[in-house]
């Protein structure tokens, strides 16, 4: 088995522990557990996909030592008592049953935690007041609370606390643990620089500020025995002015290394600082693949008898191979690439790699606020736990002839999950290529993770027996005529063009997506008007072709990076810095106005002057609308509660919307 991937196949044992491979999940948070802490069947049926898809561990992140001290997610696993080991057990017991080891990353978020949370000041290596509970504070109009330096007696009662949640994990029959140790989280706290400001010795040098992190690993130990593996999370570089940074981290190590089994090697923090700090932690498309590899190449190269763990933008296992294959790791994790397809290594394994299914890295996974259960933008089954625990989509009980129009991600979705259901198919698209509004975003050269998922996509479609028309327009006439016994309505949207500006019509106004793919000409000066996304994403593009670029944006500075934060997560941030990288002009506080023949006016709405900008083209990238008459000339040629509208149809939205409700709605007929 998988000759072409001997590295990311080959078995270890470990501490007399067998591990059939070296693929990792890197820990997610599925917050699916029950109230009280507990694990739930719901967790055991999220977890379920990615022991069968053939991965040797399975993390699952932020289990607290103690929810009473140390709370910040919904639902959170709790180790403190001894009831969480039955519902523990359940999750082992079904890893175990695919050869899979299952686990925990156990934490203590120290001064992360809310006062509101929990009832009392957080606990910290220090007494300090955070960036995080400035904001926090301002936010529900309190003082800030600093945390409370832990006081020795408190440190051996954390210390303990540590090994009973391992303890217990070992009751439960697990035999490996993954300490947090990493991305500012309490052990962290005591070895960074940052946040340990004490004077005894817990603080001080890289040995002292080692020291709590070496009691937590040393108890584990003493209480789970020579037979169990411990692996410890470290941030090799804390990307913050003040933090601990490599070489500092390298000397930890050596302090560190007789005490571990695995060391896990992340970067980053993931609070306190702004985007350009923590974009370490969770990687978007903008970003390099395998941005924090070279981190566990130079650990590795430094300690070659220490076995490491790497992570970070690892999208398939052929990068895992070469990483293994070089010696610059051991294990390679991996979370959103196994979300987006938890099959990955049962694939390889069987040499298809070509069917996996590619992370997009748009952190739709990635959820800040509530709800925060975990799902995929390009995978609906992980949202559909519930409905489908063992990933199989149920024959319908009623063959039907059913008619999808459009042929983006929500109208190709619907497709294959209808054909799983075993119905008649056939899927009208207007235009001469399937794709939708994915094919212009996988333009820009530098969006390789799109490319690689509309490719997965078109030959994943074409492997099922439905009838697709392209250079076909669905018209009523045409529906009526085939009678079909329900329709899927997911003919996208169309750009928005704002109105009342004069000359807004003119030749040389396009929207921006079509002058990227060579669908309008232009000349050497543009305007884009716009700035999320799709605007900024253009800018990007067209300054790559030698193009002088300027972006004009209607929001505010501030209220611009909060929006394109909430839509774009990441990513959105990503470009505003490439933006100023690339040194492309962006106006904000500016509303177009008026097109003329060699420019535009817009006005200064913070100062109410005009002001204009010279070009040869204007690039509208300024959102899109539904096509609500197309949708409405269609939704009545089959019975009301038979006729779907998904994707952008329905409402303007993204890559998550369009595929899960067009999966949806395929279920459902």
């Amino acid at each position: 088995m998988g000759s072409r991937y001997e590295h990311v196949f080959a078995p270890i044992k470990i501490r007399g522990i067998d591990f059939k491979n070296r693929i990792t999940l890197a820990p997610p948070s599925p917050n699916t557990n029950n109230q009280d802490g507990t694990v739930s069947r719901d967790f055991v049926d999220w977890m379920r996909p990615f022991a069968r898809g053939g991965a040797a561990i399975l993390y699952v992140g932020n289990a607290s030592i103690d929810i009473t001290e140390s709370k910040d997610e919904d639902c959170q696993l709790d180790l403190s008592t001894d009831k969480c080991i039955l519902p523990l057990s359940w999750y082992a017991e079904m890893a175990a049953s695919y050869n899979c080891h299952a686990s925990l990353e156990i934490n203590h978020n120290g001064k992360d935690t809310a006062f509101e949370t929990v009832g009392h000041p957080p606990y910290s290596a220090s007494s300090i007041i955070t960036a995080t509970e400035m904001t926090r504070a301002k936010r529900l109009g309190r003082d800030p609370i600093p945390s409370i330096e832990m006081t020795h007696e408190k440190i051996a009662e954390t210390v303990e606390k540590y090994a009973k949640a391992a303890e217990r994990m070992k009751r439960a029959g697990m035999d490996i643990v993954l300490v947090h140790g990493g991305h500012g989280n309490l052990i962290s706290q005591f070895m960074s620089p940052l946040y340990n400001k004490r004077k005894d010795e817990y603080g001080g040098s890289i040995e002292t500020r080692a020291r709590f992190a070496i009691e937590v690993c040393d108890a584990i130990r003493k209480k789970c025995g020579p037979n169990f593996v411990i692996e410890f999370r470290i941030s090799a570089d804390e990307i913050a002015p003040e933090g601990m940074h490599f070489d500092e981290t390298l000397k930890m190590i050596e302090y560190l290394q007789n005490h571990i089994d695995i060391l896990h090697v992340s970067a980053g923090l993931h609070s306190d600082f702004n985007m350009a700090y923590y974009r370490n932690w969770c990687q978007n498309y903008m970003m390099p693949r395998g941005f924090n590899v070279h981190f566990a190449r130079d650990v590795k190269k430094a300690f070659p008898n220490l076995l490491v763990t790497t992570v970070g933008s690892i999208v398939s296992l052929d990068m895992a191979e070469e990483i293994l294959a070089n010696g610059w790791a051991d294990f390679v994790a991996m979370c959103r690439p196994l979300m987006a397809d938890p099959d990955m290594p049962r694939k390889y394994a069987q040499n298809r790699p070509e069917d996996r299914r590619p992370c997009l890295r748009c952190d739709a996974c990635a959820r800040f606020m509530p709800p925060r259960v975990v799902n995929c933008a390009v995978n609906p089954y992980l949202g559909l736990f519930r409905e489908l625990p063992d990933g199989v989509v149920p024959k319908a009980p009623v063959k039907k002839k059913v008619a999808v129009v459009g042929g983006g991600p929500a109208g190709l979705y619907a497709l294959m999950a209808l054909c799983e259901r075993g119905h008649d198919v056939t899927l009208y698209e207007k235009s001469d290529h399937l794709g939708g509004n994915l094919v212009p975003a996988a333009h820009p050269p530098f969006k390789i993770d799109c490319q690689d998922y509309l490719k997965w996509l078109l030959r994943e479609v074409s492997k099922y027996p439905a009838k697709i028309l392209l250079n076909t327009e669905a018209t009523k006439e045409i529906l009526e005529k085939e009678k079909y016994d329900a329709i899927i309505i997911a003919v996208g949207a169309k750009p928005l063009v704002p109105k009342n500006v004069p000359g807004i019509d003119k030749p040389h106004v396009h929207w921006a997506p079509d002058a990227e793919m060579g669908k309008a000409p232009v000349g050497q000066k543009l305007v884009i008007v716009g700035g999320g996304a799709v605007g900024l994403e253009a800018a990007l593009d067209f300054k790559q072709m030698g193009k002088d670029v300027v972006v004009v944006e209607m929001l505010d500075k501030d209220a611009h990076r909060m929006a394109i934060h909430r839509s774009s997560k990441n990513a959105g941030l990503e470009l505003i810095s490439l933006m100023e990288q690339n040194n492309i002009p962006m106006y904000f506080n500016t509303r177009l106005e008026e097109v003329l023949d060699d420019r535009i006016v817009c006005k200064d709405m913070s100062t109410g002057e005009n002001v204009e900008f010279m070009c040869d083209n204007v690039l509208l990238a300024i959102g899109l609308e539904p096509l609500t008459d197309v949708v409405e000339s269609l939704r009545r040629c089959t019975a009301e509660t038979e006729v779907f509208i998904v994707g952008d149809a329905l409402a303007v939205g993204n890559i998550h919307s369009a595929t899960n409700g067009g999966f949806q709605a395929g279920l459902h007929i």
